[in-house]
């Protein structure tokens, strides 16, 4: 609490509790100042003390007596009474004590009292803090007491400060306070008064400080963001940028961490062709998917929810790893686990291979489930060492995966598979807030005849209810309708449920976000900026990274990426340029270099989505690629490069590989420079005297100062003068005054001499 704050509360002057805190020893130096915990507890004790009222038939009922006991509580203490009160409190309190007397007239000024009397008061004044001392005084010397009491107020132990002393100025050192700054929000321009109140300042000290900078502002004058920034920082303020609408919003629907509970896990069923997903879903949900499929192969997204003993699991099942990355690339992270499905008779398969590398790519953990190991000619552990060759490797093989024979005909493994996704989930610590605005993700969309767009919506945070207004991405409706995955209709959804939603007025697109926002009138405002935003975005398409501008996308920190996805004709080649990549990869402490999926074959949709999604750059080698897959790749700004020689393959990485290295410094001696005089220069500082007596001296160069044999300072020039004039250039055997930016110390002797210094690219060996 600041000191303007309590003082505030008891109806006190700011210069008044200061003089009581320090009778009370609380270090405060200004009305800014923060109070600590302790402090306020003190000062809240003795302020609120009563009143002593002892002897009271010792107090005159004069009026004058009063008004000066009332005058000399008024300059030396005030209780939390108002002004006023204090005013009046010892009229009553001398009307109650003695009958009234009759009226006198105000005598001449009288000798002062004795000095007993004004040391009693004295030490009255500085013990107590809560409340004025009795005026035992006052009872002795009859009219008197007025200048005898006053006294202390002229002595230096306990000096009366005005009323209203004027505020600081800001910036001194007394205007700042202690403690870490206060945080305010502000949108650019912002008024002066603005600014006062949301720095919680007089809007006359704003003033005040403004016209000391040069800056002549009314009240109601809009000020810049530099300015603003610059007068908050002087008033002990960090500014921080308003928040979108959008920001709001989410923020206004963010989880309470108190409210967290643990949410059914997230699953995706990945795979090979005909290894048998949705035959494992269906034997999961004991439905049969499979048979209402045409040809018994998935045709869309469907999102299910199945009721275990020991909790619920959300599965999804896909047609592929496209839609699972391309659903990633939209920034929708949905999938908590990733189930790789193998058949036990096929092993592992090309598209198993990128369903692995589009899992990795999304930092998933994987769960294994090796399907159809019913059949004859299944071999589980052929899987498994098939799979070590792509990092997945078995907990009964000193790894890490999950792996779990299972058999969608005879559902074998199916609840082994169950309590290991629970067991996997309950790893990862997966919580939500059911208690919070509802928040999720768009699974699928389609446009009905009967019932209009349909959308298949997975809540991920807070409870979706029925008639509640929804943001889904830049379109606004509202819930008429849910129904689950069973075709039941349901009044509300809870956290990882999937459910079909009713009453938007377009089909949303895959991927997209969804918020419930109260405020219909918000939602649409909402909805109205992502519109724009779209729009924007439409024109400036997000730019991929390539090989010419690698160099150039270096990520946080020194720790570089490079990110590949490599395609050949033939797997001999396809190994070939792996090696050769691999000796390249010499500098692993600066460079990240990463291959995200190697395959065989044209590039093909998956490839370019994949590198979509994860910023990669795709290479291909003897390859061909579709009409349709170069209209996707321009589409996603996805840089594709295909060569017919090796080495001009390796070639290109190399060199961009060489563009992410930090480069070397290379040093050149240029000159140096004995300092034989010092000068203090006013704005300027100190001036060395010197003479060149090798080589030149540069104003571009970097200068360094040599004590002996050591180096004492390195920085630049702010000045270099030959006589009176800018020199740009000083010869061997000329005078100069040399001028060092920051604090140097020179000493007569010293050496400054200048160095060039260039960066220079580093290449791989």
């Amino acid at each position: 609490m600041r000191v303007h704050e309590l003082a505030k509360a008891f109806h006190l002057s700011s210069a008044e509790l200061l003089v009581k805190l320090k009778t009370l020893r609380i270090q405060a130096k200004s009305p800014m100042s923060t109070l600590d915990a302790d402090a306020v507890n003190r000062a809240r004790k003795v302020l609120a003390a009563p009143v002593p009222a002892k002897k009271p038939a010792a107090v005159s009922a004069r009026p004058a007596a009063g008004k000066a006991t009332g005058a000399v509580k008024r300059g030396i203490l005030k209780t939390a009474a108002s002004a006023t009160t204090v005013e009046r409190a010892p009229r009553a309190s001398a009307a109650v004590a003695s009958p009234p007397s009759p009226p006198r007239q105000v005598e001449p000024p009288q000798p002062a009292a004795p000095p007993h009397a004004a040391d009693e008061a004295s030490a009255q004044t500085t013990s107590a803090v809560a409340a004025p001392p009795p005026p035992k005084a006052a009872a002795r010397q009859g009219a008197a007491p007025v200048r005898a009491v006053s006294k202390p107020r002229k002595q230096p132990s306990a000096p009366a400060p005005a009323p209203q002393p004027p505020s600081p100025a800001p910036g001194t050192p007394e205007a700042v306070p202690a403690g870490p700054p206060k945080r305010i929000e502000l949108k650019f321009p912002v008024t002066v008064k603005e600014l006062a109140t949301k720095m919680e300042v007089k809007v006359s000290d704003l003033i005040k400080y403004l016209m000391q900078q040069g800056v002549f502002a009314s009240i109601v004058q809009p000020l810049d963001e530099p300015t603003a920034m610059k007068a908050a920082q002087a008033f002990h303020c960090d500014v921080l940028p308003q928040p979108t609408m959008e920001e709001q919003l989410l923020k206004a629907a963010a989880p309470d961490p108190e409210k967290l509970m643990a949410r059914a896990p997230v699953v995706t069923f990945m795979g090979h062709v005909d290894h048998g997903k949705t035959s494992l879903l269906d034997a999961i949900r004991q439905a049969k998917v499979a048979e209402k499929e045409a040809g018994g192969i998935t045709q869309h997204i469907g999102a299910y929810e199945v009721s275990l003993d020991k909790g619920h699991v959300t599965l999804l099942d896909t047609p592929g790893h496209e839609a699972f990355t391309a659903l990633r690339a939209r920034g929708a992270n949905v999938t908590d686990i990733v189930v790789l499905v193998v058949a036990a008779d096929d092993g592992v398969m090309p598209q198993t291979v990128e369903a692995i590398d589009h899992a990795k790519a999304a930092n998933v953990p994987i769960v294994v489930a090796v399907n159809k190991v019913d059949k004859p000619e299944a071999n589980p552990q052929k899987v498994k060492q098939q799979l070590t060759q792509y990092g997945l490797i078995g907990e009964e093989w000193g790894g890490k995966h999950i792996m779990v024979p299972v058999s969608a005909k005879t559902r074998q493994g199916i609840d082994e598979l169950l309590e290991m996704l629970l067991l996997e989930a309950e790893l990862l610590e997966l919580k939500a807030d059911p208690t919070a605005p509802a928040q999720g993700t768009v699974i699928e969309a389609k446009q009905t005849k009967d019932r209009g767009p349909v959308a298949t919506l997975l809540v991920q945070q807070g409870t979706l209810r029925v008639g509640e207004t929804l943001v889904v991405g830049h379109l606004v409706g509202r819930v008429r309708a849910m129904v689950n995955d069973r075709g039941h209709r349901i009044k509300e959804a809870r956290p990882a449920q999937p459910v079909e939603v009713l009453g938007l007025p377009e089909v949303p697109e895959a991927g997209d976000r969804f918020l419930v926002v109260a405020d219909e009138k918000a939602a649409r405002q909402l909805a109205q900026q992502r519109q724009d935003q779209r729009a924007q975005r439409a024109v400036m398409h997000p730019k991929r990274i390539t090989l010419e501008e690698l160099h150039q996308r270096i990520a946080e920190g020194k720790l570089k990426d490079l990110r590949l996805i490599l395609k050949a004709d033939v797997q001999g080649s396809l190994e070939a340029i792996e090696q050769s990549l691999q000796k390249l990869d010499t500098e692993k402490d600066e460079v990240q270099f990463k291959i995200l999926h190697a395959g065989i074959g044209d590039i093909n949709e998956s490839d370019i989505i994949l590198a979509s999604a994860s910023d990669a750059i795709v290479v291909g080698f003897h390859v061909g690629i579709e009409p349709k897959v170069q209209v996707l790749a321009a589409t996603e700004r996805v840089d594709v490069h295909v060569y017919q020689i090796i080495y001009e393959l390796v070639g290109a990485i190399k060199a961009a590989i060489e563009g992410l290295l930090e480069p070397t410094i290379e040093e050149t001696f240029i000159g140096r420079a004995e300092v034989r005089k010092l000068f203090q220069i006013s704005k300027v500082g100190i001036v060395a005297g010197c003479v060149v007596t090798k080589g030149s001296i540069r104003r571009d160069c970097t200068m360094r100062i040599i004590r002996g044999r050591e180096r004492a300072y390195e920085g630049k020039l702010t000045s270099l003068k030959r006589v009176k004039d800018d020199a740009r250039e000083v010869q061997e055997g000329q005078e100069c005054g040399i001028a060092l930016e920051g604090n140097v110390t020179l000493q007569v002797g010293d050496l400054i001499e200048a160095w060039e210094l260039k960066k220079v690219a580093r290449k791989l060996a």
